[in-house]
């Protein structure tokens, strides 16, 4: 496994002040273990994120405060929610002898025939799982091989995890870490929409008159529970036939 160093130095600034290390391209963290007294300190930002972005909570890295060396897993990076400035980080010592509990990512290989000929979507359930090893033996990703997912609901669970010896998964042996969806298409989509449109104007179409009412009719037409006779003539006319009744 590769390693990583990260030069740091002491800290005696504390609270509020630790602003002014920031601002001059530092941030405070601290450093922690068992059986061991916790010491704050200050690391190079730039340096952090260039090692962070490689070795991420389980690459092993050499921790040089001054003129001591300690062998440490970054634990807990804090951010600004907003700015995304980093403010804190705390890196765990550990015995290069002794198990640890670390949060390894899941990344994907291969293609899924399924998802290649159109018939599902692949769906990332977990994106990491939480292992245990020596130091020496954590690894920086477990890969997940989906080119044997060929069709829809097939999926692999996180006992069917391969792994390299001597690292052992403690997360749910029945969690499904990736599986393989139904696709449903914009295509589908808009299909099953005007189906449904075409439907509900069918019903509106078949639907009775109002009771009591008269159906509508294109303008000068008669009403069709009038006598042509009748509804068929001027006013004037209408009123001849009266005064001749």
């Amino acid at each position: 496994m590769k390693k990583y160093t990260i030069q740091a130095t002491k800290r005696s600034v504390i609270g509020r002040k630790v602003k002014n290390l920031r601002a001059q391209g530092t941030t405070p963290g601290t450093v922690y273990g068992r059986n061991i007294k916790s010491v704050s300190l200050a690391v190079a930002t730039e340096e952090f994120i260039r090692v962070y972005k490689e070795a991420g909570e389980t690459g092993l890295i050499e921790l040089s405060i001054e003129k001591d060396t300690r062998p440490v897993l970054v634990h807990h990076v804090q951010k600004d929610p907003v700015s995304g400035q980093l403010l804190h980080i705390e890196f765990h010592e550990v015995n290069l002898k002794e198990k640890v509990h670390a949060k390894v990512p899941i990344v994907l290989s291969g293609l899924s025939p399924a998802v290649a000929e159109k018939r599902g979507v692949l769906l990332t359930i977990l994106d990491e799982v939480e292992v245990e090893a020596l130091p020496m033996d954590l690894v920086d990703k477990i890969e997940v091989d989906v080119s044997g997912l060929s069709e829809v609901n097939q999926e692999v669970k996180v006992g069917g995890l391969t792994v390299p010896a001597g690292l052992a998964v403690v997360s749910d042996r029945t969690l499904t870490v990736v599986k393989v969806g139904s696709l449903v298409t914009r295509e589908a989509e808009a299909e099953e929409a005007a189906a449904t449109a075409a439907a509900a104007a069918a019903q509106t179409a078949q639907a009775p008159a109002a009771e009591g009412g008269t159906a509508p009719t294109a303008e000068g037409e008669a009403p069709a529970d009038l006598p042509a006779s009748k509804a068929g003539k001027p006013k004037e006319e209408a009123k001849e036939d009266k005064k001749e009744g």
